[in-house]
């Protein structure tokens, strides 16, 4: 088995590459540009081109390397298979491993970026030194990353660890962007937090420097941390949808922590303050006192994650 392996990471407009060594250090790393044209046809031709020019630059072989990890934004079931494609590459499904692997012969393990950036948590960050934690990612929506015993969870089609999307209130009336109503998403992301905020503030006119200037929900944590009432009662909507929901997670898969990660987390450990009362209330007896702590690899996480899927052995297949 060689002694290096490739981390990938495919997104809607760059590439993330990194080259690391057997121990998890990460030797290089950079980026090249998704080209999405004719349905992405050209985006695996040009890792390889990439990776291939790095191999030659640093004097490697494929003998050399113990195999390349991509993730990649859609559902990846154990073998490799993009199972639902990946519409906004405008892939359709195929078999990731083996179609980049007849480009560089070396093994190639694949799954969904966000199993990979929780895997690369799990490994190198936030999670380091947990053999089961899930991961959750506040952004534009809720993402989420299962480990269980050292091992992604992707389930029989490659959706599992779409916590985004636990229903959490039947009285919603928007729709979520999944079709459905009242899913985790639509509370516990940065959107979903500026929603909460506007239906806070168009409750009265209770003052609050929310009411001036962008909202957003930095500036709904930004106002917590000034001491603004109205932000308080915002974030405490906030935890008590995202802490009821994670109680649930915790009550199927029973991780040892739960790594915080996206823009909303941000905002530091005082979210925790806000999710932990809900889920504490919410989670089976032995679940109550999970761990919580922030994520620590920034966008680097989809790279080492894809890497230890190689010299870990972190996938399903």
């Amino acid at each position: 088995m060689g002694k290096y392996a490739f981390g990938v990471d495919v997104g809607g407009t760059t590439v993330k590459l990194g080259l690391f060594d057997e121990d998890g250090r990460v030797l290089d790393k950079w980026e090249i540009p998704t080209v999405k044209e004719n349905d992405g046809e050209s985006i695996l031709p040009d890792v390889a081109e990439s990776l291939q020019a790095k191999m030659k630059e640093r004097g490697l072989g494929e003998a050399d390397l113990a195999g390349i990890g991509i993730g990649v934004p859609g559902a990846v079931d154990g073998s490799g298979m993009l199972v639902g494609g990946a519409v906004n590459l405008g892939w359709k499904p195929f078999h990731i491993s083996k179609a980049l692997n007849a480009y560089i012969n070396v093994p190639v393990k694949a799954a969904n970026d966000a199993n990979a950036a929780a895997f690369g948590e799990l490994w190198q960050g936030g999670g380091k030194g947990c053999r089961s934690m899930v991961t959750v990612t506040l952004g534009t929506g809720v993402g989420g990353g299962i480990i269980v015993d050292g091992r992604i969870l992707t389930g029989a089609k490659g959706a599992a660890g779409e916590i985004g999307h636990i229903h959490i209130d039947d009285e919603e009336t928007e729709v979520c962007s999944c079709g459905s109503r009242g899913c985790l998403e639509q509370y516990g992301s940065a959107t979903g937090v500026v929603r909460l905020a506007k239906r806070r503030l168009a409750e009265d006119q209770k003052p609050s420097v929310l009411r001036e200037g962008e909202l957003s929900a930095k500036a709904v944590f930004d106002a917590v941390k000034a001491g603004d009432d109205v932000a308080q009662e915002i974030a405490e909507r906030f935890g008590a949808y995202l802490g009821k929901g994670l109680a649930a997670v915790a009550n199927v898969v029973n991780p040892e922590k739960f790594v915080i990660g996206g823009g909303v987390s941000k905002a530091g450990e005082v979210l925790f303050d806000f999710i932990k009362p809900a889920f504490r209330k919410y989670a089976f007896p032995p679940c109550r006192e999970t761990g919580f702590a922030l994520a620590t690899l920034g966008n680097d996480a989809g790279i080492y994650g894809a890497a230890g899927l190689i010299l870990l052995g972190g996938s399903d297949d």
